[in-house]
């Protein structure tokens, strides 16, 4: 019948995934509004952000699992057939899944296409970075996760905030051209095959161009940038280096002090932070080292 549709169950328009924990499913769209399906694994931070469009709705169902989140300095957690409703928002609202969540998701403006194919191809090649380092599995999840709640507590405005969620997971991209052999080699690596992993800023700068991300690149371009002009690839120093990036930096560093790697154990938090505090100010950014220790004392990671 015309002007009637019926899909089944697991049927969309449109399916993107963002990693091994986000899934959306665009199940219809007409006169500039979506219905979206959302699932999100236990244990992941999502926003709520502020639109640019003060007129535009925001519409979130949960059909199942619980979440977490805080507004108005008061904790709430909402369940099966509860909902939540943005319009007009001042600053994002920062929730937690307590389990697997699933959202049925309208939008008065289209939102999509912002995390469409170009997003989902570029996160299927960090998959692919990570299958060839076991050891860095998840890795940009975690360093995504880390920069959000480092941004968060920094209050950082929506665009920075969108800015850095979408380079943390992609900050890696660029090791897809490093030999498998480099990657995993567990003795020292020699200067030609450092030389290597030092190209991999710009070659996932590079690989943004002629998508809708481009404008991220810079960061991507930067994340191992020191404030001292250690780092590389140019050498940049203090401000010369873009906020994301250095939030990105201690994102970075912490996880792979804290995870194994081929050529060592990994640290304890408390280790791990320690040396991001006597880096702080040399190759760190003070605010951010001091942000994210103060994160790790609120989850009980260090004393």
């Amino acid at each position: 019948m015309a002007g009637f549709q019926v899909r089944k169950k697991g049927s969309s328009l449109e399916k993107v995934k963002l990693n091994s924990d986000v899934e959306f499913s665009l199940l219809t769209r007409g006169d500039g509004a979506e219905v979206l399906h959302q699932t999100i694994e236990e244990g992941r931070l999502f926003y709520v952000y502020p639109s640019d469009n003060p007129n535009s709705l925001e519409f979130y169902f949960i059909l199942s699992g619980h979440v977490s989140f805080e507004f108005e300095n008061e904790r709430h957690i909402l369940g099966p057939e509860d909902y939540f409703i943005a319009r007009d928002l001042k600053d994002p609202i920062h929730f937690t899944t307590l389990s697997k969540l699933s959202l049925l998701c309208v939008f008065t403006e289209q939102v999509f296409k912002h995390i469409s194919k170009d997003i989902s191809a570029l996160i299927e090649i960090v998959n692919k970075v990570e299958e060839k380092d076991r050891y860095t599995y998840k890795h940009s999840e975690r360093v995504a996760q880390y920069s959000v709640k480092i941004a968060r507590k920094l209050k950082l405005n929506k665009e920075n905030l969108e800015n850095l969620t979408i380079s943390a997971s992609l900050h890696d991209i660029g090791k897809i051209h490093v030999p498998i052999e480099v990657l995993n080699k567990p003795s020292r690596l020699t200067d030609e095959e450092f030389a290597l992993i030092k190209k991999h800023p710009v070659d996932g700068a590079k690989m943004l161009n002629g998508t809708s991300y481009e404008e991220l690149a810079p960061i991507i371009e930067q994340h191992h940038e020191r404030l001292n002009g250690t780092g590389y690839p140019y050498g940049l120093k203090g401000n010369e280096i873009l906020l994301e990036a250095r939030i990105i930096a201690v994102s970075d560093t912490f996880d792979a002090m804290t995870e194994d790697r081929a050529y060592r154990k990994a640290m304890n938090d408390q280790i791990a932070i320690d040396e991001l505090i006597r880096l702080s100010g040399t190759h760190y950014d003070e605010d951010v080292v001091k942000a994210f220790e103060e994160i790790l004392k609120e989850e009980g990671r260090i004393k």
